[in-house]
């Protein structure tokens, strides 16, 4: 119990330590003891009253390992900050404006939110200008989103098949200007999702969803599609080439690189062979291993290996079946945090909170505190 902004149960403590003090002195003797009950049966109520007052866990947070707990607040809110965006996905944190950035792939729009304001439009369209061909509806918005150094913003256009810059950040009329379209002549398929390096490299994923209908929930098969294959690319911004990684996950998605920059984690969706996975690649010889195998957990409850981002203590946050799950830098599962079906998260610049974007049949943007 907090009186004054004072917990009563802290001044109980104190009281009681001078009481025994006083006790131990004679100054309280026997002939005093129905008052010395009486104290400390005072004290009790007090001391109950303010333990009351505990933060009680958090049962959308589930705990695997205690030592995520450094992490993790197990008591902490989740707390809607967005609502009804259609599929919202691919956010960004702008530490210059204090506002997350997200996408909803469907709308063909980019949403701005922060404490101050609150949501609204930022980018439309998005993603899908008629650069490109694509089949002309379905998801083809912008998805993934990712800011350079300068302060850019970098978006993967799956209308366009792209990766683009946007080059005028305050106007209501975007500007976008194309950083890859092709990989050795043919177009794109549709750049999913993007992280940057440190020296500004840009690694992404090409998975086919400006074929995806969604009524079926299935790829189209079109002539509009020209690569064979789903790739994870790495982008040279200095001398301005793309170079294959891999063409051996088979609906790569989300995408992250470890701290050391040594390696990559890659989605790996699991649509094709209901075997979901995160894949992690070694940037030296770009071999492919398993580095958490998802498919004990797939189809069990709601929510696909999606998007991810990697922690400055080198776990990696990623949406997975049941919300986002927390996984070590050695592959092991720690935590679950109960968002509902995501997309997507991403952290602030301080990582003192984490967002994630929720599906189709859960539209909302969630914020939750971290230690």
């Amino acid at each position: 119990m907090v009186l004054g902004g004072v917990c009563l149960g802290k001044v109980c403590n104190v009281f009681c330590q001078k009481l025994h003090s006083l006790y131990i002195r004679g100054v309280i003797n026997h002939k005093s003891i129905k008052m010395r009950k009486l104290f400390l049966s005072f004290s009790f109520l007090l001391l109950t009253f303010c333990n009351s007052d505990k933060k009680q866990p958090n049962s959308k947070i589930e705990i695997y390992d205690n030592s995520i707990e450094s992490i993790i607040d197990i008591s902490a809110a989740i707390e809607i900050i967005a609502d009804s965006i259609l599929l919202p996905e691919g956010p960004v944190w702008d530490e210059k404006s204090k506002s997350l950035y997200f996408s909803d792939v469907i709308s063909n729009k980019i949403f701005k939110w922060n404490e101050v304001n609150g949501t609204s439009e930022f980018i439309v369209p998005s993603g899908n200008t008629g650069y490109a061909l694509n089949l002309g509806e379905g998801i083809l918005g912008a998805n993934g989103l990712a800011l350079d150094m300068k302060g850019n913003l970098i978006l993967c256009q799956h209308g366009d098949r792209r990766l683009a810059i946007l080059k005028n950040m305050e106007s209501g009329v975007p500007q976008f200007e194309t950083i890859v379209d092709n990989f050795e002549g043919k177009t794109l398929n549709s750049p999913n999702d993007i992280t940057l390096s440190e020296d500004g490299t840009m690694y992404f994923t090409d998975p086919p969803f400006a074929f995806f209908d969604a009524a079926t929930f299935s790829f189209v098969e079109t002539e509009m599609r020209e690569l064979n294959f789903n790739g994870v690319f790495k982008y040279n911004p200095n001398n301005m080439t793309t170079t294959l990684i891999t063409k051996d996950v088979d609906v790569p998605n989300g995408i992250a690189l470890s701290e050391d920059e040594k390696s990559l984690y890659v989605n790996k969706m699991g649509i094709l062979d209901n075997s979901p996975a995160i894949k992690k690649i070694n940037l030296e010889t770009n071999e492919v291993e398993t580095f958490f195998d998802g498919k004990d957990l797939f189809g069990k409850v709601e929510g696909n290996f999606d998007g991810m981002k990697v922690h400055s203590s080198g776990h990696v946050f990623t949406s997975g079946p049941g919300g986002l799950l927390v996984i070590s830098p050695s592959g092991k599962l720690k935590a679950k945090i109960d968002f509902g079906h995501i997309t997507n998260c991403a952290f602030d610049k301080d990582e003192k909170h984490l967002y994630a974007t929720g599906f189709l049949s859960n539209p909302k943007v969630y914020r939750i505190k971290l230690k």
